[in-house]
């Protein structure tokens, strides 16, 4: 064993059980120079294998030896010193030592001996902290006095107070542990406080969709049953695109307040195709202003096929999501740039748009969809001959840029998150950032909403009622404004050029949902859910509809009601039924249809105790008061007696 230094068997006599301090060594010096690391790592050590944390150096450590006694052999003072125990509770966060009063005894002494004249005051300052019975008070007092105490440190243990540099390297483990804790409160405030909205949100239920799990299990269902849908081919006219699974199968959901869900292959990366042609016009015009654009395309469904070689009673495209239009809309936008500056510009845009998710180019798609391009090479003469073309338009740079805004890859995931910003007026609502103008976002949804289906546009406005854009990459953008975008993917099409889950997707989530953008008819009712709607929200409104059809005698208007299986008993917060404001407003026709139809409780009470024949007999309507009394006699009802004093009559 190496000599041990002063500072070694200091170590040893305030820590016995450390390994290296069993064998003692001459004292050299009339000073001890500051404690070496060994104290500390005993000290630790024998607390954390009290306390089952990690040893650190604690290598050859006895955790058996306790209440060792060795001497000083330059004092020949016995001395034992305890383990260290745990010091930091919640309670107090006061660092403590508990020291034992045998082992305090033997500190008490060695003060005396050592140091005649003031040692008994510190024997009995000693006393009073180290008693027996002594609370966590005094426990701190203990290391406030030890501390503070720098005679009594400088003669004992020959440098200034010693123990501030324990406690603060003991604590050190802990102090690391309350500083981690505490960055990561720092971090979470910040975050709570950057994001103080869509918290108040979360915990008030006041999300566009407040039961987004409800709605996600819905999703589930509607994904389930598409997946056994095999129908469609793989578009073959692009090589690169004929590669594709059939099996691929993707829908992702992002709602305009940032509610998120995916399900299937999101992570797989595809191109774009024509999902880029609204996008592509909304930021045309968003620079250019609706008027310009549309100096050189119009707004009409075309009624033909996407690459048909036709042009409309004006001699333009007939619309930017077919593609003559769309071409259009590549001469139009930034033409004044190079083509790299031109790609480039596009390349941030749809960046904004994806907020962060993933957006890449294709090239083997870019080249293999140039090489056969011949019908958009033709597209592009007819145009030109036709002098469709704004001036200096430069045709072969015009498709290839055409061709690359059709070839830019994204996943399931940045559709939806680029759907969801058409659906929130052009603001991303992962990042806040306005990317478009609300009038290129509104005039995008209409075009999407009547030409962005190919020659289904018409019945699937007819069938869903919700903007949309298909891709031949089996793409799906689907917009529900105001509320979500949701992105589809699917490889294989049917004959219009749309993906057949895809299709089947939208059809099964309106027909649940009232997304349809004519569900929200006054008085329609319908046994479609609103996923908007707060659940109590809900009954309440459908209850409001129900006595204000029976107070307007609306009696169409309760049949829907009775058939959507609405409770015609349901009440209010004060007990009234619509049975009480039909013989009220005294609608004969609503009465005898509540009473013989629906089956009501013909003699309900509000609060105020009265029922509907007590409401027939007050405001005068003896009609009603007699068919109330003949269900009531038919169903073995008793009458009740006429109410006396009514105050209603006054």
């Amino acid at each position: 064993m190496a000599a041990q230094t002063p500072s070694t068997w200091l170590t040893s006599l305030v820590f016995p059980s450390l390994e290296v301090m069993k064998t003692p060594q001459p004292h050299v010096g009339p000073q001890h120079p500051p404690l070496a690391n060994g104290l500390v790592n005993g000290a630790l050590r024998h607390e954390n294998q009290e306390n089952g944390l990690p040893n650190g150096l604690l290598n050859g450590h006895d955790p058996n030896l306790q209440n060792n006694e060795v001497g000083d052999p330059a004092r020949n003072i016995p001395f034992s010193f305890p383990p260290l125990v745990p010091a930091v509770t919640p309670a107090t966060l006061e660092p403590t030592i508990a020291i034992r009063p045998e082992d305090s005894k033997n500190l008490e002494n060695c003060m005396i001996k050592h140091d005649p004249t003031h040692g008994q005051d510190r024997k009995n300052a000693l006393r009073e902290v180290y008693s027996a019975d002594s609370n966590r008070a005094t426990e701190s007092r203990r290391i406030r006095y030890l501390s503070q105490s720098e005679d009594t440190h400088e003669y004992l243990f020959g440098v200034p107070e010693p123990l501030e540099a324990m406690m603060e390297v003991r604590e050190k483990g802990e102090d690391e542990e309350m500083e981690l804790m505490s960055k990561k409160l720092g971090d979470l405030s910040t975050i709570i406080s950057e994001n103080l909205e869509i918290v108040v949100k979360a915990f008030s239920s006041s999300f566009v969709i407040p039961d987004f799990r409800g709605f996600c299990h819905h999703i589930d269902e509607i994904y389930n049953n598409c997946k056994g849908n095999t129908d469609g081919k793989i578009a073959s006219y692009i090589p690169q695109l004929e590669r594709m699974r059939a099996d691929n199968w993707a829908v992702s959901v992002c709602t305009v307040d940032g509610q998120r869900y995916s399900l299937g292959d999101v992570n797989t990366p595809f191109t774009l195709q024509s999902c880029s042609k609204p996008l592509t016009y909304a930021m045309a015009v968003g620079l250019y202003g609706t008027q310009h654009v549309h100096n050189y395309m119009g707004m009409e469904p075309s009624g033909r096929y996407f690459n048909e070689l036709c042009l409309d009673f004006n001699h333009k495209p007939h619309n930017p999501m077919i593609n003559a239009g769309a071409i259009m809309t590549a001469a139009l936008l930034k033409p004044e740039l190079s083509a790299a500056d031109r790609f480039d510009y596009v390349f941030h845009m749809y960046k904004r748009l994806a907020g962060g998710e993933y957006l890449g180019f294709n090239n083997g798609v870019f080249l293999s969809e140039r090489e056969c391009a011949d019908r958009n090479f033709a597209l592009a003469y007819f145009m030109r001959e036709n002098k469709c073309f704004p001036p200096n338009t430069k045709l072969h740079e015009t498709l290839d840029f055409y061709f690359q805004l059709c070839s830019l890859e994204i996943t399931a995931e940045a559709g939806a998150v680029m759907a969801a910003t058409l659906a929130n007026g052009g603001i991303n609502p992962l990042t806040g950032d306005p990317v478009l103008t609300v009038e290129a976002v509104r005039n995008t949804l209409t075009l999407m909403h009547s030409c962005g289906m190919y020659n289904y546009s018409g019945q699937f406005a007819f069938k869903v009622g919700l903007p949309s854009k298909s891709g031949v990459s089996g793409c799906v953008l689907l917009v529900v404004p105001n509320t979500m975008g949701i992105c589809l993917w699917s490889p294989p099409l049917d004959s219009n050029g749309n993906s057949c889950r895809g299709v089947q997707f939208c059809m099964e989530l309106v027909s649940r949902f009232t997304f349809h953008n004519f569900d929200n008819l006054r008085n329609h009712i319908t046994t479609k859910t609103d996923p908007r709607m707060a659940k109590a929200e809900s009954r309440a409104q459908i209850l409001f509809d129900l006595l204000f059809s029976a107070a307007a005698g609306d009696l169409s208007a309760l049949r829907r009601h009775s058939l959507s299986g609405t409770n015609m008993e349901a009440k209010d917060y004060d007990g009234r039924t619509a049975l009480h404001v039909a013989t009220s407003e005294g609608h004969i026709e609503i009465v005898e249809y509540l009473l013989k139809n629906c089956q009501v409780n013909p003699l309900p009470k509000d609060r105020w105790n009265r029922t509907p024949l007590d409401d027939a007999r007050c405001f005068g309507y003896p009609r009603c008061g007699e068919l109330i009394m003949d269900m009531c006699k038919k169903k073995g009802i008793e009458i009740p007696p006429p109410v006396a004093d009514d105050p209603m009559k006054e």
